[in-house]
């Protein structure tokens, strides 16, 4: 199960990638901060615990918030998906 999860969470990775790449987010702040990275980006939407600034500093187009929320949605799943299988495998040993 949780190997499952890590192939959903790749393949939303390089999803999530390519459509920022095509609609690139808008800074929020005219003042400097950090450089737009498509994949810490994605992945800053994609795991709910971890924090890399990305998504604080960036606010996508409107047909693309859609698509954030979405993927903000899905890493919360996927997470609580990796945690249940991960407490299953401890429990049973």
């Amino acid at each position: 199960m949780p190997a499952r999860a890590a192939v959903w969470l790749v393949a939303l990775l390089a999803a999530g990638a390519t459509v920022f790449a095509l609609h690139r987010p808008t800074p929020l702040s005219k003042a400097p901060g950090p450089d737009f990275n498509l994949a810490i980006y994605t992945l800053d939407l994609l795991l709910p615990v971890v924090d890399f600034g990305q998504e604080r500093a960036f606010q996508p187009a409107e047909p693309t918030q859609w698509i954030a929320w979405a993927l903000i949605g899905a890493g919360w799943l996927l997470a609580t998906v990796l945690a249940a299988g991960i407490t299953r495998v401890l429990s049973r040993q």
